[in-house]
């Protein structure tokens, strides 16, 4: 399976060489110009995203501010791109949470070598403890990728955390209050049914096209994530 990386350089020149280049490689390349553009596609296409390559410079918001943000709550690999030879610079994002720090102008190789190392670094930091796996549904918390047989699974930020609180409980039943507070927090103040509905989501991407059933309804009380379960 390819690699994903989003792509975030506003220079229409740079960024169309750069995804020539990585696509080749066989690389699958999301391309952002700007850093609300680049924050919106990693929320949208989170799980999904293998690395970050990401301008210090960008419109709208900085390299620096994205990288921040993403870090608040994901260890995704980064790539910092920047146009000034300045240590200063290296520094603050090496502290911010960069992963890496390339300047521009650079190789095409060294720039393809880092890249190799960081995601092999990311995939060899994979433990026992970052994966779930019930039959042949799998969740890998460190990549926050979900798949089912060789299909990848793309969820919402909100099918996830449901579909994470329930593998970890895995053969017990959770109530729709449980659900509602562990995903949607306690403070929620919308419909109790919202669990209803996501479920639904979550079975139409997790069991719909598969043979053997994951998530079942336990009438009257709620739900469970089970490969054997007798209702």
């Amino acid at each position: 399976m390819a690699n994903t990386i989003l792509l975030v350089e506003d220079e229409e020149g740079l960024s169309s060489y750069l995804t020539t280049e990585l696509q080749f490689e066989n690389y699958t390349i999301i391309l952002a110009t700007d850093g609300k553009q680049a924050l919106d596609t990693y929320e949208s296409m989170r799980g999904q995203l293998n690395l970050i390559i990401l301008d210090w410079m960008l419109p709208k918001l900085d390299g620096l501010e994205v990288l921040r943000r993403i870090r608040q709550n994901d260890d995704i690999p980064i790539l910092m791109m920047t146009a000034r030879d300045y240590v200063g610079d290296k520094v603050a994002g090496l502290d911010a949470g960069a992963d890496d720090y390339i300047t521009k102008p650079f190789e095409i190789e060294e720039l393809l070598a880092r890249i190799r190392v960081m995601l092999r670094h990311s995939q060899n930091q994979a433990t026992s403890d970052d994966l779930f796996r019930i039959e042949d549904l799998t969740l890998n918390t460190k990549s926050r990728q979900v798949t089912r047989g060789n299909s990848l699974i793309q969820l919402t930020q909100r099918e996830y955390e449901l579909l994470l609180t329930l593998i970890k409980n895995a053969g017990e039943t959770m109530t729709r209050d449980e659900l509602l507070n562990l995903v949607w927090g306690v403070d929620f103040e919308g419909q109790p049914n919202v669990v209803d509905v996501y479920i639904r989501y979550l079975r139409n991407k997790v069991d719909r096209n598969f043979k053997k059933t994951l998530i079942h309804t336990v009438r009257g009380v709620g739900y469970v994530l089970s490969a054997n379960y007798q209702g």
